[in-house]
């Protein structure tokens, strides 16, 4: 799977999760962790830091949503740095 093909994921699965239900959106986000977590060969280093940034914004929306916390502010956070990774791996 290429960074490209990674990155596209998270983007479509963190929308789903933004529209969810907390339990849900929480278990969506659990799922995407492997993609975030590991990076593809060769990657530009702002391409790895676009990803980095994700996968951080993510865990952020993820604890928040385990500790019943309010996640409406960490939500755009999350997805503007998806989808800049996914811009940066085209």
């Amino acid at each position: 799977m290429t960074e490209q093909d990674k990155a596209e994921q998270v983007v479509t699965a963190l929308r789903s999760a933004q529209a969810a239900a907390p339990d849900a959106a929480l278990q969506m986000l659990n799922g995407l962790m492997g993609l975030v977590r590991s990076p593809s060969d060769a990657q530009p280093l702002e391409t790895e830091e676009a990803r980095s940034s994700a996968f951080m914004s993510i865990c952020e929306v993820g604890k928040a949503l385990h500790r019943g916390q309010p996640t409406e502010a960490l939500w755009p956070a999350a997805v503007s740095a998806s989808e800049r990774w996914l811009r940066l791996a085209r």
